[in-house]
């Protein structure tokens, strides 16, 4: 590689501190570019991980949903928005649809996308709502408990590490469920799989018995609900601004400005005899 010209010095010793300085600022400057990009980078791989705000961020999901005769028609759209939104996402969940027993019928890791079949027992047809066709199976009563259970189980069967439960349901159990739906809840709320509630009508008491044992944060954000009648939405989950990335992508930019501004190489002009093409 052909180097550039020099300039004979007698004092180029003198000199060896601000090279030492200049050769310091670099270092600096590219390391904290480096440091800031991984950061970027980092933040931009955690972005796709709230697509769902439905469940934390970056967790598999258990949805445990309420098909009991107290769940009513009311309620339907606002079901369908919550399954409809979940399918879009595509992230993955399971399933457990529970009244006084509850049963498995999506395994966790599912594609949420495979939730669709399921919307159009909760969309009215010329004004009439779909039979319920988990109806046969339920007997009167409703045990909340036992379908958290189910999930909980399911998600340590299948040893999801980051797991979570979104509980769809007017918060109403059985009285006799009462004291087992306590124990269940105190023990989830110390456990690592984080719940997540969307009322659906929900009583007052149930409220407050969720809102005592889990907090008001466990609560989902409210929803829009669908129509009653048409196409499922599909509209896109959005996710906030991300702040965070922009703030680093800004700050790279700078180190690299600074690095360029603060250890650049002298730049001399070259002498006549060069710049004409004379040879050295």
């Amino acid at each position: 590689m052909r180097r550039g010209a020099r300039i004979a010095s007698v004092d180029a010793a003198a000199l060896a501190g601000a090279a030492r300085r200049t050769l310091l600022l670099r270092l600096a400057a590219a390391g904290a570019a480096l440091a800031l990009l991984a950061g970027a980078f980092a933040s931009a791989r955690g972005l796709e991980e709230g697509r769902g705000e439905l469940l934390p961020r970056g967790t598999s999901g258990v949805v445990v949903l309420d098909v009991s005769l107290s769940i009513i028609g009311r309620d339907y759209p606002r079901v369908r928005s919550v399954l409809a939104r979940l399918a879009a996402a595509d992230s993955p969940v399971g399933l457990v649809v529970f009244s006084d027993v509850a049963y498995e019928l999506l395994p966790p890791g599912t594609p949420a996308r495979e939730l669709r079949p399921l919307l159009r027992f909760f969309t009215s047809v010329d004004g009439r709502l779909p039979r319920n066709p988990w109806a046969r199976s339920f007997r009167a009563g409703t045990r909340i408990s036992e379908a958290l259970r189910l999930a909980e189980r399911m998600l340590r069967r299948d040893r999801v590490e980051r797991g979570s439960i979104l509980l769809l349901s007017d918060l109403d159990t059985a009285p006799q469920d009462l004291a087992a739906l306590g124990r269940t809840l105190e023990r989830l709320r110390r456990s690592p799989i984080a719940v997540r509630v969307v009322p659906l009508s929900p009583t007052r008491d149930g409220v407050l018995l969720f809102e005592s044992l889990l907090g008001r944060e466990a609560f989902a954000k409210a929803l829009a609900p669908a129509s009653a009648a048409g196409p499922p939405p599909e509209e896109p989950l959005r996710a906030p601004l991300p702040l965070g990335f922009l703030a680093l992508a800004v700050l790279v930019l700078l180190a690299l400005a600074a690095h360029e501004l603060l250890s650049a190489r002298l730049a001399l002009p070259a002498p006549d005899r060069l710049a004409r093409g004379d040879g050295a």
